[in-house]
Order: C-alpha cells, then structure tokens, then sequence
C-alpha cells in the first residue's frame, strides 16, 4: 500500500505511541507526542487558508518545532520547502520568490534579516514565529502559540502519493539555485529503501547533525520513522560536540560528509565514546581512504556504507561494508528498487570500465526541477535502453558525473561533465558565486573554481582581475562575501590576475585556471 510522507510517522505513532521519536537538549518526544504536534500544525495551515499544493519554508535551525513543521504541511496537503539555516538573506529571498512560498516559520532573529525585503515576495501571506513576537509585529505575523491549531480539527487532505511532498533547493551549474520537486512517493520510497540496505530497526537512534534542507540529513529523520527509530538533534559548533552526543544519547547510525568525518578523524575520542554506534555513512564526496580507516579505529562495532546520491534522485548507491576493504574508493552498486546505468556518447552501455553518465532510474527520479522546463529537460531525459514498444517513454535522471562500471558492477566516480564545485558537502555554483562578486564592484573580471582540498573536497578560489590592481586587497574580496554569502561558499583563496585565461571560443576557461592552481592546497 502507498503512503504519503506524514504517513510514515502517524502510522508509526498508532503501533507505537510511547516509544522515543525525536530528542533535542534534554527533552524527548514519544510518537505520540510527536503526531499530536504534527496534526496542530496541519490544523494551523489549515486554518490560514493553506490549499493544495502550496509551499510553505521552514527556515529554522534542528528545533523540534521544524520537525513537526515539515510533516505538518504535507499533512495539510501543502509542499515543505526546508530552508538551509546557513544562508543569508539574499539566498533565502531567492528561494521564496522562485517557488512562491505562501507561509513562511521561521523564528525572530531570521526573520528580522528578512523583514524589509518580505515584501518583494508577493505570494507571502503569513509569517509564523517559533518564539515570541514583538510589541511592533505586523498583523500577518503569528507567534508559534498563535498559530498552532487543535490536532483534532485536522482533516486529511485528497492527495496522493504521486502528489509534490517538498522542493528542496541545490546549487546548479548555471544561475541561482533551483528547486528539485520531490513526490510523496520519492520520500517514502527513499526511506524505505535506505532502511532496507542499513538494516534499520526501531532500537537504533540516529544523530541528526546535517541540515534538513539536504536530502541526505532529511533522510535521517524518514529512515528512522519509518522503522519506529528515534532521532537526536543536534546544532554543533566544534566537532568535539559530536562525539559528546554520541556518547551521552547513545547513538548508533551516524551520517557526515566527508570534511567533518576528517576533522572526527584527526581527533582523540574518549574511550567508548563510539561503542554504540552500529554502522556510520559517508556521501557529498569520496571519504579519503586514510580516514576511513582512522574511524574505523574509533568506531570499533560500526559497519562502514560509502554511498553516492544525489538530489534529484534522492539516492543512489551504496557500497556494502563487506567490500569498503577491498573496494574502498568505488561508490557501490543501485540501492534497493533503483537501477544505475552507465551510458556513453552514443546513447550505449558502457562496457566495464568505460567511462560514461550516471543515469539513474526508477520510482526515486525526482518531478523536475520548480518552474523551470529548460534545466528539467536537460537533466530529466528518456530513460536509456527502454522497450521501445511502451509508447510513454519513462524519465530518468541523466546526473552529470562521470564513473566508470568495473567487471562485477561496482562504480567509480570520475568526475563532473560541468564545472559546479563540491565543497563540505554542498554543491556551489560557479557562474552564481561570480555574479556576487560581479555585483560588488570589485572586479572587472572573475572566474571561481574548485581546487582539490583534503579537508573539504573542493575548496573555493576566486581568480580576479581587480578594478584597480595596484590596491587589491583580498580581505575586502573575503569580507563582502561573508556579508553576502554562506559560510559554505565563501572562497577559501582569492587570487589577482592582470587577465583571465580563455578557451578558442573567448569563454574564460575554468579549467586551464584550475589546472594552474591544482597544488594550491598540497601542503
């Protein structure tokens, strides 16, 4: 039987109401609990009016009141869209105009950065606060106790699994960020898939510490629900925060990327601290070999899974822990009810070990890209190798990266067809990064780039050609990127050039820059 993404919870909350669901600081919440806030929040949209289909942000740190907020608006037939807490505003009021968000919960400190330009955001009808108001509020503006409706009014909507559950935002190879359209039946299945291969059971207890706006930490929170698990919420500042959670809640699945697993590597971990975690998870990037095998010493019960995905297509592969030893840089094979395919130029499977695109396909494939045919298109294409006989060709998603398929099936990453920069985890626009810098004043030219980093990947670094060369100073590159963009994306190095160098077409050519710069951080 099919279910929509609230389903998984308030079914769970119905076999198992008092068991533990989602912990934060020192309070946790039971199943119960947890839907009887989920049905008030349903009940609250509804009585703002909220209709089918519209969108409602959360932009909210790992508080409990995001939680019930995400499964509230798809309870209420509307589409979550989780805003990451990291970006300024610019970032978010490109976000809730391009899909025009209808309800805004948010909390007083985030909404005072966005206050004077709300207006510019002509879908807005409501803003909800999770904490107190002011004296000086605005009549469209409601504090959390306000808002909340009584769990009992809650109806259900006539959505189905087909319907859209959430857009969740990620950085493309040209342009502004762009949302991927997820269905009810993406999320649910994704969970249960991810479930399935981690061999998740309702005593585990998983450490949330990505951001919600990441498909890869929103799936922490669905993969537990839908096995009656729990989850613990976690804001950290120093990575030494997360083992002390490890330790105190007893966690055992915990899922990084690869730049805070080095930084839990280089550390001493109290005796112990890890005994209870069962497996742990690497995607957004490869996890250097050096590494895996440091934490594999400090985690000494817990099965390792390296796992590849990717927005529009949830996830994708993983590689079982029996193999990390003798295959500890391949991405793994399909997970569960996915097929991976790699395809040439030609529109052929690729023999092992040819290189060729990624191409996923299957009830994962995200609905496309929010308002945007051009960019769906490209990525959202007919699946390769289909019956031709079946006149509705099925879409799949074309992702971009390169791999390589040895003789057993296991796949390699190569690289990207596109210049985007993967970096902490996330994935950075190049032409979105220039166009900041762009509108500074600062530079008559700029290309961004990506350089190979130990630490995070990719790091950052913006090449330059100054207005005036002979008073470049990087700190006031650096400091109006701070101001402007998220800690993620603002370049690690910037370097000034007298002129950029350019490819037979006058384009400026990224990748003789990168090649240039390859050594940058050897050291």
């Amino acid at each position: 039987m099919s279910q929509l993404l609230h389903q998984i919870l308030l079914e769970q909350a119905e076999k198992t109401p008092a068991a533990s669901a989602l912990g934060a600081k020192s309070d946790w919440f039971d199943y119960a609990a947890v839907s009887n806030q989920v049905r008030s929040v349903a009940a609250g949209l509804q009585s703002l009016g909220l209709n089918r289909h519209e969108r409602v942000a959360i932009y909210l740190p790992k508080l409990p009141a995001a939680v019930f907020s995400f499964f509230g608006v798809t309870a209420a037939g509307g589409v979550m869209v989780p805003v990451n807490p990291v970006l300024k505003a610019p970032q978010v009021l490109h976000i809730l105009k391009d899909c025009n968000v209808r309800v805004l919960i948010t909390n007083k400190g985030r909404y005072k950065q966005l206050r004077e330009h709300l207006s510019e955001c002509h879908d807005l009808r409501q803003v909800v606060l999770v904490d107190e108001l002011e004296s000086d509020q605005a009549s469209n503006v409601y504090s959390w106790a306000d808002f909340i409706g009584d769990a009992s009014e809650w109806h259900t909507p006539a959505s189905i699994d087909m319907d859209m559950a959430a857009i969740l935002y990620t950085s493309g190879s040209t342009g502004k960020p762009k949302g991927v359209v997820l269905s009810h039946r993406n999320m649910v299945t994704g969970a249960h898939s991810v479930a399935e291969y981690l061999e998740n059971t309702s005593s585990d207890r998983l450490l949330c510490v990505l951001p919600f706006s990441f498909d890869y930490g929103f799936s922490q929170l669905t993969t537990a629900f839908s096995v009656g698990a729990s989850c613990y919420l976690l804001e950290y500042l120093l990575p030494g925060d997360i083992i002390k959670a490890v330790t105190a809640q007893k966690i055992t699945g915990l899922a990084l990327v690869p730049p805070v697993w080095v930084q839990l590597a280089d550390m001493k971990w109290p005796e112990a601290s890890g005994d209870s975690i069962r497996y742990f998870t690497n995607s957004g990037g490869a996890m250097p070999t050096v590494t895996l095998d440091s934490l594999k010493e400090r985690m000494v019960n817990a099965a390792p899974y390296l796992m590849y995905g990717l927005t529009e297509a949830f996830r994708s592969s993983y590689l079982p822990p029996s193999e990390v030893d003798t295959r500890p840089t391949s991405m793994g094979k399909a997970i569960p009810n996915a097929e991976l395919m790699v395809i040439n130029e030609a529109g052929e499977a690729c023999q092992p070990n040819e290189q060729g695109e990624l191409v996923h396909r299957g009830s994962l494939v995200a609905m496309g890209y929010w308002n945007d045919t051009e960019r769906t298109a490209e990525r959202f294409k007919p699946a390769p190798l289909t019956i031709a006989e079946i006149p509705t060709p099925e879409l799949a998603v074309w992702s971009g990266d390169l791999v390589t398929q040895d003789e057993e099936g296991y796949l390699y990453f190569v690289g990207r067809k596109d210049d985007m920069i993967k970096t902490s985890g996330y994935r950075v626009s190049p032409s979105e990064l220039e166009e900041v810098i762009y509108s500074s004043g600062l530079a008559v030219e700029v290309a961004a780039i990506g350089v190979k980093h130990l630490r995070l990947g990719q790091a950052v670094v913006l090449v330059v050609v100054p207005q005036n060369s002979a008073e470049f100073d990087e700190k006031v590159f650096k400091k109006y990127c701070q101001q402007q963009l998220p800690a993620y994306m603002v370049p690690a190095k910037i370097i000034s050039q007298q002129s950029l160098a350019r490819n037979p077409n006058g384009k400026i050519d990224r990748k003789a820059l990168t090649q240039k710069y390859s050594d940058l951080f050897a050291d």
